[in-house]
């Protein structure tokens, strides 16, 4: 595994952690970051051994406070299109990983951090978390697909909303409106994380990664079509050892020990 410079990797058994390591600027995103981000996620994605992925922010202040601002500030309409493109591809390397992606989120996860953790299948958050698209306070649009992800996560109505006020919400809020699936105690944060990771590893691996790709890939299409996908990747399962071990585990009342294939 390389080395990197604003992130950290360990391993834990078949868990994944991921830290974003910028402390001393609240983990704000800079190139360097997004494409350490695409690099570690396309080795994590040929890493088998890897059944499920959290990603965290350094420190007690933030998951990761935005875009890095003193890098675009003097940034001409082109270079700003590219950091924009670097980030979105970086972030889709999370959203499409095979393996599923947990989001602990503790203090600021604004603009890109919030990006960040929209592109994340999971997305776990302490009372004190706060969230929000402020970019127009900046003069500027969110570059990392916050205004695609957004209404897919939480409607319309309330994604812009967020957008052309550009208000920081609460956790408690953002729970409300769909954006988190949890709120957990600070001193709770990563253990929590890290039962749910547990709990998704001992799952039929590729069934996960399977039912990872039914959603995201059926939300893209119209109905009849993502059924017929359904369909397909059903189908596929029966083709597995996981499948056959997985039902003659259950007539046999045991548990199961999926392995991967």
């Amino acid at each position: 595994m390389d080395t990197y410079n604003n992130l950290i990797y360990e391993k834990t058994s078949d868990i994944g952690v991921v830290t974003i390591n910028r402390p001393k600027s609240l983990n704000a995103l800079n190139s360097e970051t997004l494409r350490e981000i695409n690099a570690l996620f396309t080795s994590i994605a040929n890493d088998s051994s890897v059944k499920v992925v959290i990603i965290r922010g350094s420190g007690e202040k933030a998951f990761v406070a935005g875009a890095d601002i003193t890098e675009m500030q003097a940034m001409s309409a082109i270079e700003a299109r590219i950091f924009s493109k670097l980030g979105q591809t970086a972030f889709e390397k999370i959203e499409k990983l095979p393996q599923p992606v947990i989001a602990a989120i503790n203090g600021f996860a604004l603009g890109g951090g919030c990006e960040l953790a929209m592109a994340c299948d999971i997305r776990i958050a302490t009372e004190k978390s706060k969230f929000g698209q402020p970019e127009v306070l900046l003069g500027v649009t969110p570059g990392f697909a916050g205004t695609q992800r957004l209404p897919r996560l939480i409607g319309k109505g309330n994604a812009k909303e967020l957008l052309f006020v550009g208000d920081m919400i609460d956790a408690k809020e953002a729970f409300r409106i769909g954006l988190i699936n949890k709120i957990v105690p600070v001193e709770e944060l990563i253990d929590i994380a890290m039962a749910m990771a547990g709990k998704i590893a001992t799952r039929a691996p590729l069934a996960v990664q399977l039912c990872k790709a039914g959603v995201n890939e059926g939300l893209n299409v119209d109905l009849a079509s993502a059924t017929a996908y359904e369909a397909e990747i059903f189908g596929l399962c029966f083709s597995t050892s996981d499948q056959k071990e997985g039902m003659s585990a259950f007539i046999e009342k045991r548990e199961p020990a999926f392995q991967c294939k």
